[in-house]
């Protein structure tokens, strides 16, 4: 059994442990691993394009039901987001189920409706033909995406 010298014995204990350079330069790699991981993460409020393809589809829902329900069907459309009434007994009820309830726009999204303001009703008869063709222009953070809706009642979204 080997006998340890004074000298020896305190050079073994300074071995067991982490010095405090080391200890920066690992806090140092995580806070940059952290920091790219940061810059990579996409937006929690999603592209605006994506936010224009889900209430393209949900338009789209509107026109559908509007053809198999044989009842018009209106979508309407602010700065401030959209929803879905159906005509019923001669007046506009809203549509508060799943697809078709009202959505506000994610935070920071900017909607302008063609070159009209305010708030503006797309109707889709029994027959799926639209009262009035649209164009919904989503913008936010400099990105924008486009929803047409033509007159005979095709929706489409795309990206700018």
């Amino acid at each position: 059994m080997p006998i340890l010298a004074a000298g020896n014995r305190s050079r073994l204990h300074a071995d067991a442990g982490f010095t405090l350079v080391e200890l920066m330069v690992v806090v140092t790699i995580i806070g940059l691993a952290s920091a790219v991981a940061v810059f990579v993460m996409p937006d929690p409020r999603g592209r605006v394009f994506d936010e224009a393809t889900r209430f393209a589809a949900r338009t789209r829902a509107a026109h559908d039901s509007a053809i198999v329900e044989a009842r018009p069907v209106s979508v309407w459309i602010t700065g401030g987001g959209y929803g879905f009434d159906q005509r019923l007994a001669g007046g506009w009820t809203p549509i508060s189920e799943k697809p078709m309830r009202v959505e506000r726009w994610n935070d920071g999204t900017r909607a302008v409706i063609g070159d009209m303001s305010g708030r503006v009703r797309v109707t889709f008869d029994p027959t799926g033909l639209v009262d009035r063709p649209a164009i919904v222009t989503l913008s936010r953070g400099g990105a924008n995406a486009t929803v047409t809706i033509d007159a005979d009642g095709t929706v489409r979204a795309d990206a700018r």
